[in-house]
């Protein structure tokens, strides 16, 4: 396995579109130590991609779940996988030891017989409420799609079938779940609600709620504002008093958030005795509404059709620039900070950064860069006896969680190495095919023998100090090629060639990030701090990198100025994490290094003085806007060009075209004081 991935060793290699061809065309799957192989996201039945529907065929939606004990999740999963793939269905199906929660779609026809197949061999699942809407709405491989998983079949087994706390999670009993009221009840008690002992609760996240709720008049209506399912929790736990000894209406998409939702509360004892939810959710209620009841604007849902409204035509969303009325997410527009789905309409796409109504709490001014958003450009180093298509491989789940943020560009290093015998137990990657090509970027100037038949040797990166000057000069052509770049990422011997080329400072990069990195015996620094910003990711001491000592990326760390150097120590050996709290921590270093990259034109902001600050170290100009820091690299020269540094006053803070390579010839922002 490789990053966490449940995949063998070999995937990624080329190996794997062999053995996924060959379990195609035998209709097998492998059970292996850590669970099955191809994984399902890659086994889609080649008469799934060749089904065509015509375009006046309805497709369908399904919606389930159900809490109930599963005996065997093997078995469960073997039937989803079967019948799915025999029937041409798309979509998420997500399996735990307490049951089921699926969103597939296909044919309307084979739906149904799923549906069929499904109570007829596990008889649990009858009594569930199958939720089965028909339009004209296609799947086509497109942002939405993608994005909601319409466009293969993904099968997994998982803890929980909704994350209800992004901590430890609690013990919910679903059994003592809030009272379900059918459509009309939950209409009902609308109706005739006392406003003084009733609360409704929207169980949904924020961007849902911006473009459709319940609206019922005399009736205090909760919205937790959350962005994400798993910080409801929090929102009970802070906001208990509202909710006390009250009756409580909760409601949400198709059901399933409530169920775990309304037992959490059920579970804080008296006075949170009273809970009722909406059965079958939203969904159910516009089915027996049609005209939409209480419920105003549009239902959010999870898959390609974005949303589904009722036969009202009043639009309840506003777009987040210009105010006027929009509740379209089909572009997929998302929070820059948070990346949270923000409504913007098609007049204002692309002329601003976006910041959704929960960020602009911490930033002053939303649009304080009057520039479109885009991506950091990385150029990517891969490590000894490795080639650039192996480490795209071992990096591809590092990269798609990073992909609204940075484009990363891996090139092979020039030095081709002899292939040699090497234990998979010290290997500094999973073993691959002898007849693949392995590249350095620096070796043993005193190895001039042939090494075919010798061992590997975890430390034979403290020899390799030769090639440095090919190396650099292979570098520079291809920043010709492939270039400009804002950063250089290098991993174990890789992290030690981008530090040599941030010593040099010749290439323009912004900043570097290093991952097991290390610094060899080169020469060249003589003790003096290097100012290109950095991000230093290694395992800690009781972490399994066996490769490079966590001792050397820690000294390597502290050739950085420290006040821009990032240290990120994990527990995950010798590998780039992927998951939190590491991957936040390098999101947030690249966000600030794309804020900090500037724009060909100034930037305007209004500041309030209290949020802002500014400090001129000896490396670097440090702006902090509110929660938000941006750092700009700085020479001699550059601080011969900041024009004026007073804040706390209503004083002008002009940071002028700094003619550096790592900011570029125009870089430069503006900012007035309130």
């Amino acid at each position: 396995m490789q990053n966490g991935n449940l995949e063998p060793d070999w995937a990624g290699h080329g190996l794997d579109k062999i053995a996924l061809m060959l379990c195609g065309q035998l209709g097998i799957t492998l059970k292996l130590g850590y669970g099955w192989w191809p994984p399902i996201d890659w086994r889609i039945n080649e008469n799934m991609s060749n089904t065509t529907t015509t375009k006046d065929d309805e497709y369908g939606v399904l919606l389930y779940y159900n809490y109930t004990k599963i005996p065997n999740l093997n078995d469960l999963f073997t039937f989803y996988n079967t019948n799915c793939t025999s029937l041409s269905l798309l979509g998420r199906i997500r399996l735990s030891p307490h049951g089921v929660n699926a969103t597939i779609g296909g044919q309307p026809s084979s739906l149904k017989q799923h549906i069929t197949a499904l109570t007829s061999t596990y008889p649990s699942f009858t009594s569930t409420d199958f939720k089965l809407a028909t339009s004209k709405i296609h799947p086509i491989n497109n942002k939405t799609a993608q994005e909601t998983g319409f466009t293969s079949l993904s099968i997994r087994i998982v803890k929980e079938l909704v994350t209800f706390t992004s901590h430890h999670p609690p013990e919910i009993p679903i059994s003592n779940a809030g009272q379900h009221l059918s459509a009309r009840e939950f209409h009902s008690v609308l109706e005739s609600a006392h406003p003084e002992n009733l609360v409704l609760l929207d169980a949904r996240n924020l961007y849902e709620t911006r473009i459709g709720k319940f609206s019922p008049p005399n009736v205090e209506t909760l919205d937790p504002k959350i962005r994400q399912y798993s910080d409801l929790s929090s929102w009970v736990d802070n906001n208990t008093e509202k909710i006390r000894g009250k009756k409580i209406l909760m409601y949400c998409t198709g059901g399933i958030r409530c169920e775990v939702a309304s037992a959490y509360i059920k579970s804080k004892g008296t006075g949170f005795e009273n809970v009722f939810q909406l059965y079958g959710g939203i969904q159910r209620y516009i089915e027996q509404f049609p005209e939409g009841g209480f419920f105003k604007g549009k239902n959010f849902v999870f898959d390609h059709r974005v949303s589904v409204a009722s036969s009202d035509p009043r639009i309840l969303g506003t777009c987040l620039l210009c105010n006027n009325p929009y509740d379209d997410y089909s572009s997929r527009s998302r929070c820059n900070h948070c990346r949270m789905l923000v409504l913007v309409c098609t007049n204002c796409e692309g002329k601003s950064l976006y910041v959704c109504e929960l960020c602009q709490k911490h930033v002053p001014e939303p649009n304080y860069i009057s520039a479109p958003r885009k991506k950091l450009k990385i150029l990517c180093l891969h490590g000894f006896r490795q080639n650039a298509s192996g480490f795209k491989g071992r990096t591809a789940s590092f990269s798609k969680k990073l992909k609204n943020i940075a484009e990363f560009i891996y090139i092979d290093a020039p030095h081709q190495l002899q292939y040699i015998h090497q234990d998979k137990k010290d290997a500094d990657v999973a073993c691959t095919p002898p007849k693949s090509k392995k590249f350095a970027w620096f070796v043993d100037p005193n190895d001039d023998v042939d090494t075919s038949g010798a061992r590997f040797d975890s430390r034979q990166y403290e020899r390799q100090t030769g090639g440095f000057d090919e190396s650099y000069a292979y570098l520079k052509q291809k920043m010709c090629e492939f270039g400009p770049f804002d950063g250089v990422l290098g991993f174990s011997q890789g992290a030690f060639m981008a530090a040599c080329v941030a010593l040099k400072g010749e290439m323009g990069f912004r900043f570097v990030v290093m991952c097991s990195g290390y610094f060899g015996n080169l020469g060249g620094w003589e003790g003096g701090v290097i100012t290109c910003p950095s991000l230093h990711i290694y395992g800690r001491d009781d972490g399994k990198d066996r490769q490079i000592g966590v001792d050397e990326s820690r000294r390597l760390g502290m050739m950085f100025e420290k006040g821009c150097a990032v240290m990120v120590e994990h527990d995950c050996g010798h590998i780039i994490p992927t998951r939190s709290p590491y991957i936040d921590t390098i999101k947030d270093f690249l966000q600030r290094c794309l804020m900090a990259r500037g724009v060909n034109e100034p930037s305007r902001a209004r500041i309030p003085p209290s949020s802002a600050r500014a400090r001129l170290s000896c490396c670097r100009l440090e702006l902090e806007l509110g929660s938000f820091k941006v750092w700009y690299p700085s020479s001699s020269s550059a601080r011969e060009k900041c024009k004026k540094l007073e804040l706390g006053s209503a004083r002008l803070v002009y940071l002028s075209s700094l003619n550096e390579p790592r900011l570029g010839s125009s870089s430069f922002m503006l900012f007035e004081l309130d």
